[in-house]
């Protein structure tokens, strides 16, 4: 069917599409691979970038932006601005509406009362005399004249008017008719088919180049993961892996086993030598200052230590006979 109604729109079409239609699609789609190609790298380039870079970026900021320009205004809003807004509201309505409206009742009111009466005698009554015996009688000589003037000036622009349309239509709009319906109308129709074949070739061209865009990018793809992830993924679980796994058996453990019996040792190492110092000083003390028996026996008894052996045995400390 596609064949059919591609054949049947081809002999529908002039020779000139035709010969035009091949010559341009190629063109157009050697242009048209490259930026498109290009067009698809930026693509997947600012994706990343808006998922990883800007959108964190945008949150951060718009925290930001609340924190230093939209909370502390909120805060001088409900906590300044509107209490002294309220304030100057009441002292306005006190000290501005209700002495205007006092005024307004009291002293304007009665004034313009007088007012109004003064202007109907003094003026309204003469303003219509004025105008019934005087302006009326003139309006209606001045109309009756304008008339006249306006129905002889209808008749010159009429002929005036007449006389240039003819002229216009001689002199400019059929040369015009002629030039459009011989001369722009082909040309026009010439270069809409040309253009037509024009948008139509980079169309062509745009979706072949996203074909071939798609099909580099999953080639370096596969190039990559084949020639970089792969290997390395194969070094890491068949060489690394097991090389690890022998060193932290081999020698990370023993070590460590080997550090903690080094430290347990000159722990206990440590405490002896503490407590034969502290025996040590107790028993100047005793030699010096003297003391009861019993304070001595309980001194030799809180001063007996342990000196551990690097096999592992206690081995007590006997008490020098004083």
């Amino acid at each position: 069917m596609d064949l059919e109604k591609s054949r049947e729109e081809q002999a529908g079409e002039g020779c000139l599409v035709v010969a035009l239609r091949m010559p341009v699609r190629i063109v157009a789609l050697v242009l048209v691979v490259p930026v498109r190609m290009v067009w698809d790298a930026l693509v997947v380039a600012g994706r990343f970038l808006n998922g990883r870079v800007f959108r964190p970026m945008g949150r951060a900021l718009a925290w930001v932006g609340r924190a230093v320009f939209v909370w502390p205004f909120v805060a001088l809003w409900h906590w300044v601005l509107v209490p002294l807004g309220v304030a100057l509201r009441w002292l306005g309505l006190v000290l501005v509406v209700v002495p205007a409206g006092w005024l307004y009742r009291r002293v304007l009111t009665p004034l313009g009362h007088a007012l109004a009466w003064l202007g109907h005698r003094l003026l309204v009554v003469p303003s219509v005399w004025l105008y019934r015996w005087v302006l009326t009688p003139v309006g209606h000589a001045l109309a009756w004249c304008g008339r006249g003037v306006f129905a002889v000036t209808s008749l010159l622009v009429a002929g005036i008017a007449t006389a240039l349309y003819w002229t216009a239509r001689v002199l400019v709009v059929w040369p015009a008719a002629a030039v459009w319906r011989w001369v722009l109308a082909p040309v026009g129709r010439v270069l809409a088919v040309v253009a037509r074949e024009v948008g139509a070739a980079f169309g062509h061209a745009w979706r072949v180049a996203g074909y071939v865009s798609l099909a580099v990018g999953r080639a370096l793809a596969a190039f990559f993961r084949w020639t970089v992830v792969e290997p390395a993924r194969w070094v890491y679980r068949t060489v690394l892996t097991p090389v690890g796994h022998a060193v932290r058996d081999a020698v990370l453990r023993p070590v460590a086993n080997a550090a903690r019996g080094v430290g347990r040792i000159t722990r206990d190492t440590l405490r002896s030598v503490r407590v034969m110092v502290r025996q040590v000083r107790q028993d100047v003390r005793r030699a010096l200052l003297g003391g009861p028996g019993t304070a001595g026996k309980r001194d030799d008894q809180a001063v007996k230590g342990a000196v551990v052996s690097p096999g592992g045995r206690d081995e007590r400390i006997p008490l020098a006979k004083r």
